[in-house]
C-alpha cells in the first residue's frame, strides 16, 4: 500500500482531509499489476478491466469491499492511503478510476445520488452565476435549478440547445455553465456537444454534459471538447436497479480536486458497498447497450404508425430530428424511447391496464423493461406551462427497454394499445 504523509500546516488542507487519495494498488508488488488495459484498447476490454487489478494481499481477482468507515494511521500525519470513508474508500476509488479510464477525464468523483452530483458540479458556480440549461432536462435538475435561483441566486435560462443562434443570444459575461443533457429526458433532444463548446471558448465557461442515457460506451463528451461529465449511475452504470449512485467526471486535474472537495465538504461520498456493486455492472455494461440498444431499434421502428400512438422520439429513426446529429456524434442510439398517445391521460390509463411485461415506475436504464408517464412522475414538480414550454404532454410516456425478449416486448405494448 502506498503511504501518505500529509502536512497538516498547509493552509486549507488541515491534517488529512481535502487530499485526494491514492489508488489502493502497490504497483510495485506483482500482484497488484494492472492487467488487461493494453494501449489503445476498445470500448468491451476497458469495461471489464478498467479500476479492477488483483488485490496485493491476497491476490483476489475482483477488489474487495471496504466497509470501514475509517482506517488506521501509523503515526502521526502518517497513514496507508485513506483515512475516514467520507473522503477516501478504496472500494469506491476503483470505481473512480474505472469511470474517469472509461470517460477519458482526469478524475472521477463519485457521490450518493445522481442528484448529489449535480449539487457538487453546481457548487463549482460562483455567486451570481448564470446558467443555460436544456429545456426538457431531467424533472430533478429542474427542481434543483430553480430552488438554486430562489436560495443561491443563480441565474437560470432554459432553451432547446440544438438552436445555437438562442444559445449564442443567451451567453452573458456572468454566465459559468451550460448544462447539457444529451439526448434529453424525456424527449431526447439532442446537442451538438463541439458547437456549444465552441460557443463557450474563452468564456470562462464550463459546458457539463449529463451522459446517463448514452453512457461512456456510446458517447465521450471530452472528445467533443465537454469539461465536465455526470452521470446517475443508478441508470445504465450499474444497470441493475439495485443502487442508486452519482458521479462527475472531470477533464481536468485542478477541477477534479475542487469537484472532490465538494463532495467531502458536503457530505456526499457514495458508499463502498454501492460502489462495489456498481463496478460489478461496469463488467457487464458494453455487452448490455448493445442488446438495449438492438431491442430499443425494433420497438421504435414498430411503434410508428401504430393506431393510437401521434407521434415517436428515438435518434434512431431516420424521420428523428437529431438523427444526423446522432450518428455523427454518438456511437449507437441508446434504448431509451419516447412516444405520445393521442387520447392523453385517459389513454395512458388504458395503455397501462394492458401490460403484464413491462412495469410503470421510475428510473431507466436497468435490465428490465420500465414505462413512466413523465407529467405525473418524473417531471410532476414542473408547474404546467413549464412543462408546456419543455413539451411535456399529458399522453407522453417514456420507455426505458430492458433486454427481454424483443418479441415478447412488443406484443406487450400491442396489448396496451389495443386497448386504447
Amino acid at each position: 500500500m502506498t503511504e501518505q504523509h500529509l502536512d497538516p500546516n498547509v493552509p486549507g488542507n488541515p491534517a488529512y482531509h481535502f487530499t485526494i487519495r491514492p489508488p489502493h494498488i502497490d504497483t510495485a508488488a506483482g500482484w497488484g499489476q494492472r492487467q488487461g488495459l493494453v494501449p489503445g484498447a476498445r470500448a468491451a476490454t476497458r469495461c471489464v478491466h478498467a479500476g479492477v487489478q488483483p488485490d496485493p494481499s491476497y491476490g483476489s481477482v475482483m477488489p474487495p469491499i471496504y466497509l470501514s468507515s475509517t482506517f488506521a494511521f501509523k503515526d502521526v500525519c502518517t497513514n496507508a492511503g485513506y483515512d475516514y470513508t467520507r473522503s477516501g474508500n478504496p472500494t469506491r476509488a476503483c470505481l473512480e478510476e474505472a469511470l474517469a479510464i472509461l470517460e477519458g477525464g482526469s478524475g472521477s468523483t463519485c457521490t450518493s445520488t445522481g442528484m448529489s452530483a449535480i449539487v457538487v458540479a453546481l457548487n463549482l458556480l460562483p455567486q451570481g452565476s448564470h446558467l443555460i440549461s436544456t429545456i426538457d432536462c431531467y424533472g430533478g435538475t429542474f427542481r434543483l435549478l430553480e430552488h438554486a435561483k430562489v436560495n443561491a441566486g443563480l441565474e437560470v435560462t432554459y432553451l432547446d440547445l440544438a438552436d445555437l443562434d438562442a444559445v449564442k443570444a443567451a451567453l452573458r459575461p456572468n454566465t459559468r455553465m451550460i448544462w447539457v443533457e444529451t439526448p434529453s429526458n424525456p424527449l431526447l433532444r439532442l446537442t451538438d456537444i463541439a458547437a456549444v463548446t465552441e460557443l463557450a471558448k474563452g468564456r470562462d465557461c464550463l459546458v457539463a454534459v449529463d451522459n446517463t442515457f448514452l453512457s461512456p460506451v456510446l458517447q465521450q463528451p471530452f472528445v467533443l471538447g465537454a469539461d465536465l461529465v455526470v452521470h446517475s449511475m443508478t441508470k445504465y452504470l450499474n444497470g441493475h436497479s439495485d443502487v442508486v449512485g452519482g458521479a462527475v467526471i472531470a477533464k481536468t486535474q485542478e477541477c477534479h480536486q475542487q469537484l472532490f472537495d465538494w463532495a467531502n465538504n458536503l457530505g456526499l461520498s457514495g458508499s463502498a458497498f454501492d460502489s462495489y456493486l456498481t463496478l460489478r455492472g461496469l463488467r457487464t455494461l458494453h455487452a448490455r447497450l448493445a442488446v438495449h440498444g438492438r431491442n430499443a431499434q425494433s420497438l421504435a421502428e414498430w411503434l410508428v404508425g401504430q393506431p393510437g400512438v401521434s407521434c415517436v422520439w428515438y435518434p434512431g429513426l431516420p424521420t428523428d430530428a437529431g438523427h444526423a446529429l446522432a450518428a455523427r456524434q454518438q456511437q449507437g442510439f441508446g434504448a431509451i424511447i419516447a412516444f405520445e398517445l393521442a387520447g392523453g391521460t385517459e389513454a395512458v390509463r388504458r395503455f397501462l391496464g394492458g401490460l403484464s411485461v413491462i412495469t410503470l415506475a421510475e428510473s431507466l436504464g436497468g435490465v428490465e423493461t420500465l414505462v413512466s408517464h413523465p407529467v405525473s412522475m418524473t417531471h410532476a414538480a414542473m408547474d404546467p406551462d413549464a412543462r408546456r414550454a419543455a413539451g411535456l404532454g399529458d399522453g407522453l410516456l417514456r420507455l426505458s427497454v430492458g433486454i427481454e425478449d424483443v418479441a415478447d416486448l412488443r406484443n406487450d405494448l400491442a396489448a396496451g394499445l389495443a386497448r386504447i
